[in-house]
């Protein structure tokens, strides 16, 4: 049954302090090899400067193409950036279908990013995902047996096809698993975000339902807080934005609009090129060397590029 217009009004939070977390485009150098660590690092230190905490290791960092060497040192280097401030990072395990719950794996994984200085992002496997309601519930409250504090993530499976959009029973169950401090959402629907913010309100307000949905950015006016991809384009502007709502201010409209067009152009089919996207982007303002990407991932056509240098000229009143 679909919420009524009545429902989703009263989910809304004028004037709410937005807590942002952006993932961070690894960057190439120009023989489309090489990551430009120099570009890396000052992304980095260019996000957490705008208020957001850095999201090193995700999908928009390439985290299923790289090799343990290179997940080790963004890892490292992140640590020296962010000296002490959070920075969160994906922990991922690669499987087969079929595959048993790696625990002993994810673990290790987790160890890395606790030794790092990070908070875990569990990404989702086969061997998670695969497993009946309560045994999923019980592997999120085995992985909090060692760590303090861990980020979920609701992958759905247009993007990777381990991925899995938990029903509410799950997603109760992640509620009370007192390690979990809060979970992306990635389902790109807004009734089932809207469906975990209303029990997450009932259950454990202090839960954070990140919005992973890069074409609903708008989700932060119903409670939600955000771990995008899109804000690695712009971590000075999201910040803006969530500013303008905090106080407010009705210019959140404008900017938002600006952004969510955006958003739409980047993530349109096929979705992995958003990434291109994001490096052109970058690029274009001067903050990386090279638009290339890792040789795995997919890419845009170079006529992209005027449409985002325009895109650019209309962000440019918000520009400091």
């Amino acid at each position: 049954m679909c919420a009524s217009v009545d429902d989703v009004s009263q989910l809304i939070r004028p004037c709410r302090a937005v807590t942002g977390m952006s993932a961070v485009l690894l960057p190439f150098l120009s023989d489309g090899r090489s990551v430009d660590w120099s570009s890396f690092e000052h992304h980095v230190a260019r996000t957490c400067e705008a208020g957001l905490v850095p999201a090193v290791n995700m999908d928009t960092g390439y985290i299923n193409l790289l090799d343990e060497e290179t997940k080790q040192e963004v890892l490292e280097r992140t640590n020296r950036v962010t000296s002490g401030r959070m920075f969160i990072a994906g922990a991922f395990v690669r499987d087969s279908k079929g595959s048993r719950f790696d625990l002993q794996e994810y673990q290790r994984r987790m160890d890395d990013i606790l030794q790092a200085g990070g908070t875990p992002v569990i990404f989702q496997s086969y061997g998670l995902t695969d497993q009946a309601d309560d045994e999923i519930v019980a592997s999120y409250a085995q992985l909090g047996e060692n760590c303090d504090q861990f980020i979920g993530f609701e992958l759905s499976p247009v993007f990777a096809p381990f991925g899995k959009i938990y029903n509410t029973d799950v997603f109760r169950g992640l509620l009370k698993v007192r390690q979990c401090l809060g979970a992306k959402h990635s389902s790109l629907r807004r009734d089932l975000e809207w469906e975990r913010l209303r029990l997450r309100n009932q259950i454990r307000p202090d839960f954070l339902v990140l919005t992973g949905n890069d074409l609903a950015i708008d989700m932060i006016m119903y409670g939600s807080d955000y771990l995008l991809g899109l804000s690695s384009f712009a971590p000075d502007l999201f910040a803006r934005r969530d500013a303008l709502w905090a106080r407010g201010d009705a210019d959140f409209f404008a900017l938002n609009d600006i952004l969510q067009y955006l958003g739409f152009f980047a993530f349109r089919n096929p979705v992995p090129a958003y990434k291109h996207s994001a490096a052109m982007f970058l690029q274009l303002r001067g903050w990386i060397q090279s638009n290339n990407t890792h040789p795995q991932s997919a890419t845009r056509p170079e006529s992209d590029l005027l449409i985002l240098q325009e895109i650019l000229h209309q962000l440019s009143d918000y520009l400091t």
